[in-house]
């Protein structure tokens, strides 16, 4: 009985977590996290995606970060990045953030969509 109570509660904190991490879609717009959000890009994701604001993807078929918001709103990737992003093809990495990575990365996406 006492490990089923410590699964549940942990299983709660967790929920916790995650829904205290919900955001409205307003990221950090600081020059810090945007450094950050964009050397995760840089680290992360510029071997196959364009990362910046007029850079051509590496990968053909791989979508420009600045064009994301017209496929679809960025708090979307939220919960993906939080869990890891995994994909059908072979040749992208499983990437997770922690909570402040997935903030300034999303604050960095922000910051480069073409509108």
């Amino acid at each position: 009985m006492a490990g089923r109570n410590l699964v549940l509660m942990s299983a709660l904190i967790m929920l916790a977590g995650h829904a205290a991490h919900a955001s409205d879609g307003a990221y950090p717009s600081d020059p810090a996290s945007l450094a950050t959000g964009e050397e995760l890009a840089q680290i992360h994701c510029a071997t196959c995606h364009a990362v910046g604001k007029d850079d051509e993807s590496a990968q053909p078929g791989a979508p420009a970060f600045r064009d994301l918001s017209k496929l679809y709103p960025l708090e979307s990737l939220e919960e993906p990045l939080a869990e890891g992003i995994v994909t059908g093809h072979e040749n992208m990495p499983e990437v997770a953030f922690e909570a402040d990575d997935i903030d300034a990365f999303l604050g960095y996406l922000t910051l480069i969509q073409d509108r």
